[in-house]
């Protein structure tokens, strides 16, 4: 397999485990570091298609690297904490992150993770290639064949599960969807345990397309039943 991954952990043995793991599961372009610097080093050098992120660093706060890796990159984040607070969780998925494990967790699920969001970005990458879509909301715009969101004419970074559920939303504008159908439908796999990542999601796009985040005018809760893209 092609794509480069990034495992980023002060652990040299969780490293090794890791990284041997996906040597075996075909994954032949698999980079360390145990630092925030050396990670930011590697991600400016050479185009990384997804990162393994560990909270607790000796040079840097995982969530403090997580926002400085996403001004370089909109590759998928899968954070490893220890803390397993709701509140730590929450803020892994605010400020980039596009998935969870705790520690201690099975190593075998990490990869089946790694490979989920590997292909779902592989299909998103193909897709987009083979179609010209544009959908335009006024105040911001979003074009399927450049992976771009446009709010008022500046381009803005979105990472590819943002940008998967807000293309969902345009596809289907004011219709009103439930939680665990758009984690179904954007995620690919049972909404059960995972609400609170739809609505982080939800946050973070509010943040980057409405006037007011909040008093949102373009995704809106239907109490009781969903959400839903108001296009007028």
């Amino acid at each position: 397999m092609v794509e480069k991954i990034l495992l980023i952990d002060d652990e040299p043995g969780l490293l090794q485990m890791v990284n041997t793991l996906l040597m075996k599961e075909g994954f032949k372009n698999v980079f360390t570091a145990e630092t925030g610097g050396e990670a930011i080093k590697l991600i400016k050098e050479i185009k990384i298609d997804l990162i393994v992120l560990d909270v607790m660093l000796p040079d840097m706060d995982g969530f403090e690297l997580c926002k400085r890796i996403r001004e370089e990159t909109t590759a998928p984040i899968i954070f490893l904490t220890a803390r397993t607070s709701d509140l730590d969780k929450v803020t892994g998925l605010i400020i980039g992150g596009d998935d969870y494990l705790e520690k201690p967790f099975n190593p075998m699920e990490l990869v089946a993770r790694v490979k989920a969001h590997l292909r779902r970005q592989s299909f998103f990458n193909a897709n987009a290639a083979r179609k010209n879509e544009v959908y335009d909301f006024g105040r911001f715009s979003l074009n399927v064949n450049e992976g771009e969101v446009i709010v008022d004419g500046k381009k803005i970074k979105c990472p590819l599960k943002e940008f998967e559920l807000l293309e969902f939303f345009c596809k289907y504008p004011n219709q009103v969807f439930s939680v665990s159908a758009l984690y179904e439908r954007v995620w690919g796999e049972s909404c059960i345990g995972n609400e609170r990542t739809v609505m982080v999601h939800i946050s973070r796009l509010r943040e980057k397309i409405e006037r007011n985040p909040q008093q949102p005018e373009f995704i809106i809760n239907v109490r009781g039943f969903g959400y839903k893209l108001i296009s007028t």
